[in-house]
């Protein structure tokens, strides 16, 4: 059964114990890999382990390090440019915005999440989007920014999720569907399968039975069958789907 780990951070520092067993527990469990750069230097770091492993990249600023680059945001969108030109990389990410610790000011998150939307529509790649408590914004910068793309960990309600696929947007879900009280359970019952993909966002948001630990990517099969029992539908389904929908907005080549 093959899936698709469409949201994971391999370039932490979490993994740099073991990192090498890490993508050999994902590799024997059928688990493809897309990596996710959060600044320039883990978005360069993502490329190399993408190559190293055969593996995917994604490469983006999060709207967390917003602050450090609007001073010189001209020269860091070039660099990000030439990383998303490179071998294996799928997509724009992680970016977004994040009014919930707003680490950075949110001028400077807009700006950022902005420039690089149209980055993205340039290149012809999709985004991978962080969205926490700023639905509205998002929306509202995603309309007519001529991207597609997949809201990562997706945390929103239902009518977030509806306006979302609207746009044509897919909607990611992670280690919280697996919480017994978690609002991602009531949503997910009303995303179409087609619409919808997994991720682990490891090394965060560890899924049930391994909460409190580190995540990994060979966690995505506790997703993907409490996916499967929310939807009702087999798990191999679920699987079959999912990578299918994966494959499609990433461009992946087949196997």
């Amino acid at each position: 059964m093959i899936m698709i780990d469409t949201h994971l951070h391999l370039e932490m520092r979490e993994f740099d114990p073991d990192r090498e067993a890490v993508v050999q527990r994902a590799r024997e469990a059928g688990i493809g890999l897309i990596t996710v750069g959060i600044d320039l230097e883990s978005s360069a770091r993502a490329v190399e382990l993408a190559h190293e492993h055969k593996i995917y990249a994604a490469v983006g600023v999060h709207p967390h390090e917003a602050r450090r680059y609007a001073a010189d945001l001209e020269r860091a969108l070039a660099r990000l440019e030439e990383l998303a030109r490179a071998e294996r990389v799928v997509a724009l990410g992680e970016i977004g915005l994040d009014y919930y610790r707003n680490y950075s000011p949110r001028e400077a998150q807009l700006e950022l999440f902005r420039a690089q939307l149209k980055l993205a529509a340039k290149l012809n790649k999709p985004v991978i989007v962080h969205d926490r408590q700023a639905d509205d914004d998002i929306l509202a910068a995603l309309e007519g920014a001529g991207v597609r793309g997949v809201v990562h960990s997706f945390s929103s309600g239902l009518e977030e999720a509806e306006a979302l696929l609207g746009l044509g947007f897919y909607l990611g879900f992670s280690g919280p569907v697996t919480f017994p009280k978690a609002r991602q359970r009531y949503v997910i019952k009303r995303v179409p399968l087609a619409r919808l993909l997994l991720e682990t966002d490891a090394p965060f948001l560890t899924p049930l039975p391994h909460r409190g630990r580190r995540n990994e990517p060979a966690y995505l099969r506790y997703i993907a069958r409490e996916v499967a029992k929310l939807t009702g539908l087999p798990r191999e389904k679920v699987a079959e789907q999912t990578t299918r929908n994966a494959a499609a907005l990433f461009a992946l080549p087949p196997g």
